[in-house]
């Protein structure tokens, strides 16, 4: 463990996880950042499924290396007689136990949340499913983008003439985050109480959570919330902006003030603030491509840095349009060193400080694990030996 990880708020607690994929991977991650001891539990020969997503990363996938530093891998098979010892010695032990199986796959087991805390009465027990129990969908296999086409997430993201899926694991990420939200309640709770927590995650309620604004939207109105590209839905003016340089900027206008401060500042036309087509969002909303145009004719004659400049100048929000590579060789991010390596089976890879920043912490950035690297330690704190 790096830095001073006794010191860690989680360090103590143990997790054990039966996962794969990224929703359950990316909570206990985050768990162990905050210096949880993490057991990954793995199949043997292959592991995580996502080990194999790609190989980019010195032959390891970007998606479990961004998922699972500073875990432990302990490769069996729980439904082996071996395995399942391995297993039932393992969980007296843990203070937190998360699984994503398949449909149904824990309580034939025995391993959902009811059943551990029925015989766990300690445990923090999180059961991560695609659906949620009950309902017809129940049983139904679910990943990241068919769960994004079932909550009208491609509805809502895209252009007007084509939908399109959000770029990145939004399903999964947020599930992620909600499972912690639970395991760190379910401590908290605990400290209080001395009483565990049985609790359910799933993709499709977590991402219900997110739609909230277009799905209230558009029982509001009675008709969706429009797909608008790059530009915001109901805000103007909100996006990408050409400019002479041939350049992209964005900017967002979020109340009156920076609104007269964009005619007033940046544009150098106070009286446009109050045009009787432009003076409210909702006027400026139903006159959007007009003001596109009358903004983009002021900007034809300056840079994008220029304009950036004028921007803040008046206070008003504002970005490059940056690819990827631009986002790697971000002054903020180095500014900050957030960007950091950690070790893995394949050599040093690059990873990012987790997200929160707690003054006199460092969080743990240990390796990525290999598969079953840690069975060895692991049964003989066990006091069991491994059986081929």
């Amino acid at each position: 463990m790096e830095g001073n990880g006794a010191e860690l708020p989680l360090s103590g607690v143990t997790v054990v996880s039966l996962e794969q994929a990224i929703a359950a991977p990316l909570a206990s991650r985050h768990l162990a950042d905050w210096g949880a001891r993490v057991i990954k539990i793995e199949r043997p020969g292959p592991g995580d499924f996502c080990r194999d997503y790609d190989h980019v990363m010195n032959g390891m996938s970007s998606q479990f290396v961004w998922t699972n530093r500073s875990k432990e891998s302990l490769a069996i098979d729980i439904k082996s007689e071996a395995g399942r010892k391995v297993l039932d010695a393992l969980l007296p032990r843990a203070d937190v136990f998360i699984q994503n199986l398949a449909p149904g796959a824990a309580e034939r087991l025995g391993l959902d949340a009811a059943a551990l805390l029925r015989k766990y009465p300690g445990i923090i027990a999180c059961d991560v499913s695609g659906y949620g129990s009950g309902g017809p969908y129940s049983d139904k296999k679910a990943y990241d983008l068919l769960v994004q086409c079932e909550a009208g997430v491609l509805a809502v993201n895209g252009t007007e003439a084509e939908p399109a899926k959000v770029g990145l694991s939004v399903v999964d990420i947020a599930t992620g985050m909600y499972i912690l939200n639970g395991v760190l309640m379910a401590l908290y709770r605990r400290e209080r109480t001395g009483k565990g927590t049985a609790f359910q995650a799933s993709l499709f309620d977590s991402i219900t959570d997110w739609m909230s604004y277009p799905a209230f939207y558009t029982r509001s109105t009675g008709r969706p919330l429009p797909r608008t590209g790059a530009r915001h839905a109901t805000i103007a003016p909100y996006g990408p902006f050409r400019v002479g340089d041939g350049s992209t900027i964005f900017f967002g206008i979020q109340n009156d003030r920076e609104w007269h401060a964009l005619c007033r500042v940046v544009l150098g036309d106070e009286g446009l603030a109050d045009h009787p087509d432009f003076r409210t969002n909702p006027l400026r909303m139903q006159n959007r491509d007009a003001l596109q145009v009358h903004i983009e004719q002021r900007f034809a004659s300056l840079t994008g840095e220029e304009v950036l400049r004028l921007l803040d100048a008046a206070s008003i929000a504002n970005a490059h349009l940056n690819s990827v590579e631009a986002f790697l060789a971000h002054e903020q991010l180095h500014a900050r060193s957030r960007v950091q390596t950690v070790g893995s089976p394949c050599g040093p890879v690059m990873s990012f400080l987790p997200a929160l920043t707690i003054p006199g912490l460092t969080p743990r950035m240990d390796p990525v694990p290999d598969v079953g690297e840690h069975n060895d330690a692991i049964l003989a704190e066990l006091g069991l030996t491994q059986e081929h």
